[in-house]
């Protein structure tokens, strides 16, 4: 299952007109897409699908998003298949 999950933008950065940023989600840090949310800024929170931002969303829906997914038991699934395709590539 591959859900979106709320991030915090800790670093953005500009390479051959991609732009990407660092997220983090919890104690994990990724690195992202920003290219589809221009508007978002360091320190926005945004929705991420498989390796893009897709929205910025609030810091509380971000929280309630982020534990609400946690108290499913799907957050560290999710998490760790991230890790796993990062891996791989």
């Amino acid at each position: 299952m591959c859900l979106a999950i709320p991030g915090k933008i800790a670093e953005i950065k500009e390479n051959e007109a991609v732009r990407t940023g660092r997220v983090l989600f919890g104690g994990i840090a990724r690195q992202v897409c920003l290219d589809f949310v221009p508007e978002a800024l360091l320190g926005d929170y945004v929705m991420v699908h498989v390796g893009f931002a897709i929205s910025v969303v609030d810091k509380e829906q971000a929280e309630r998003t982020y534990a609400l997914l946690e108290s499913m038991g799907v957050l560290s699934e999710e998490l760790s298949l991230a890790t796993e395709e990062t891996k791989s590539s």
